[in-house]
């Protein structure tokens, strides 16, 4: 068993424009502060980390790491979220999504597709000199339109647009085992890559690629009615990384699982924050200690009532609260004794 680490901060959901959200050194000293040990940096704020100079630069990495050191703090992963979902993009999301790309490849799907291959490389090699062994992204979608089919799906189309997703990501994933990096997908809704079995529709696709792992996360389970203890068990040695996250679901008469499209607040599914929700967090770290999930406990922060400074306060204690610190003894050591093949014998008439 280990003893999972943290508490942890996402970063992304705190980015501001006024201080002390706006620099690295203001977001670190108000995460250290709150009792945080860790932060996930996600790479399209450039103010937080430059990919370029990270990938191309051993003293600007351990400059960026020391820096965060001094707070305290270590950096638990890179997110590429926003870069991995560009991915692969369906062409009905196309002018949706253009947004989390530069100006320079918009409105040109392969040139965005390939800008977003070669900046979700760099962060293998950024994290390879920052001493990381995982990576948080998204697997992007070209299947999603098609998860509630009507009309049907032609046939083949579901293993053909797994094939293509590999083949997006497999120079990728070969570029992050040169690096010795974990690449650690987001099973969440809109990705192809949303619960246990697309995942390993994925994975079987890549040929099994060993950088294919998984970033847990319950809250998207819960608002999927998806078993989020039992997946545990199915998948523990693929979970590379973990985001403590809360959410609820109260289906009512009018509305379930799709809500209708209403806002946040009004949904019968919502993300809550720590504590708020209906995500059994006890169990969840008892399995993930069980299986000896070699993780970081990072909160990402999102709620349709509460506001990001009191999720953040309260953050920290909660994770810390629910900790398990690996026991290296058995509570009944105390009544054992040394093997002794003759007694053991004896036990069993032998």
């Amino acid at each position: 068993m280990k003893t999972i680490k943290g508490p942890a901060v996402f970063l992304a959901q705190f980015v501001d424009s006024k201080a002390p959200f706006n620099s690295l050194d203001g977001l670190c000293e108000w995460a250290s502060g709150l009792g945080y040990k860790g932060i996930q940096i996600p790479t399209w704020e450039n103010f937080l980390i430059d990919l370029d100079k990270a990938a191309e630069s051993q003293a600007y990495c351990d400059d960026l790491k020391g820096k965060i050191n001094s707070y305290g703090l270590e950096i638990t992963e890179l997110s590429t979220h926003l870069q991995g979902q560009l991915v692969a993009v369906n062409p009905a999301y196309d002018s949706m999504f253009d947004g989390f790309a530069p100006e320079a490849v918009r409105h040109n799907p392969k040139a965005r597709t390939e800008w977003a291959i070669d900046t979700v490389k760099k962060a293998g090699t950024a994290s390879k000199r920052l001493g990381l062994n995982s990576h948080a992204t998204f697997s992007g979608a070209l299947l999603w339109h098609t998860v509630y089919p009507w009309p049907q799906r032609p046939a083949g189309l579901v293993e053909k647009g797994f094939d293509e997703l590999a083949k997006r990501w497999l120079p990728i994933l070969n570029h992050f085992d040169e690096n010795g990096v974990d690449v650690c997908y987001e099973i969440h809704p809109g990705e192809d890559l949303h619960d246990g079995v697309s995942f390993e529709r994925f994975l079987k696709a890549t040929g099994n690629h060993k950088r294919v792992n998984m970033l847990y996360d319950p809250s998207h389970y819960v608002l999927q009615h998806l078993d989020y203890i039992t997946f545990i068990d199915y998948y523990h040695e693929f979970i590379k990384a973990f985001h403590v996250k809360d959410a609820e679901f109260n289906p009512t008469g009018k509305q379930g699982v799709y809500g209708g499209y209403s806002d946040w607040i009004d949904r019968a599914g919502r993300f809550r924050s720590l504590g708020d929700g209906q995500v059994d967090f006890s169990a969840i770290f008892s399995k993930l200690t069980q299986y000896g999930c070699d993780v970081w406990a990072v909160m990402e922060w999102e709620c349709c009532m509460k506001s990001p400074e009191q999720g953040a306060r309260e953050g920290a204690p909660f994770i810390q609260k629910h900790i398990i610190e690996a026991t290296e003894k058995t509570f009944d050591d105390f009544a054992g004794g040394d093997v002794d093949d003759a007694y053991l014998n004896s036990i069993l008439g032998l």
